[in-house]
């Protein structure tokens, strides 16, 4: 074999596995979010995470320091992190905003809901009281901000006129909550829902935004919500 064919084999070896360390924080991730997810935040165990990714239990502590910021950063990558996204969406819908809270209830299904990462609002809900310094991130880097944003879209709407004045504060729970109910159905094997029922999360949200609108609309505009 030539040396130049020989030294581009190796660089084309070496740019592999170069691809392949870059890869691995991602597919660290992924895997974690799937046992966080399956198993619970307490039940996951490091070497389980590094296995399911393909990796040593030693690799994966070259990225992560530790299980919790391991779970930090899965809760970063699927939802935290998300955020400045989805707030410079509100801040340019050029709709209405009974429109806007209806496309960012339904945005919040297939991009959150839907996904593996709604699994972490249950972990969270079930595992919150026994690990206080995750719930305080998860707080922090998701309720918070989540809050944030729906007050935001029901203040543009009272703004505008579409939206009758309320308390803001209480007027998120509105939103938050039939979410959560679908998180809860989605992950508890339909223990929610009456077994001669089947749910259509679409259907649903859909019912919940017209009983929600006509809650909150101003008079005048309730009749162009029904």
């Amino acid at each position: 074999m030539s040396l130049s064919k020989l030294f581009s084999d190796n660089t084309a070896i070496a740019g592999k596995r170069e691809r392949r360390k870059e890869a691995r924080p991602g597919e660290l991730l992924d895997a974690a979010l799937d046992l966080f997810v399956e198993k619970g935040f307490a039940a996951t165990r490091a070497e389980e995470v590094a296995a399911r990714a393909g990796v040593s239990k030693g690799t994966l502590f070259l990225y992560f320091q530790s299980k919790e910021e391991l779970f930090k950063a899965v809760v970063r990558e699927n939802i935290s992190g998300r955020f400045t996204e989805w707030r410079t969406e509100l801040d340019t819908f050029e709709g209405t905003t009974p429109e806007l809270l209806a496309y960012c209830m339904n945005s919040w299904w297939e991009r959150v809901g839907l996904t593996r990462a709604s699994g972490l609002t249950k972990l969270m809900m079930s595992e919150a009281k026994n690990f206080p310094d995750i719930a305080a991130f998860y707080q922090q880097e998701v309720i918070m901000p989540g809050h944030t944003l729906i007050r935001a879209v029901l203040q543009r709407g009272v703004d505008r006129g579409e939206f009758r004045p309320m308390d803001l504060d209480y007027a998120v729970y509105l939103v938050v909550a039939p979410m959560i109910f679908l998180i809860l159905s989605r992950h508890t094997a339909g223990i929610c829902i009456s077994s001669e029922t089947t749910l259509d999360p679409e259907k649903y949200i859909a019912f919940q935004v017209e009983t929600i609108l006509n809650g909150i609309s101003a008079p005048a505009n309730r009749k162009a919500t029904t």
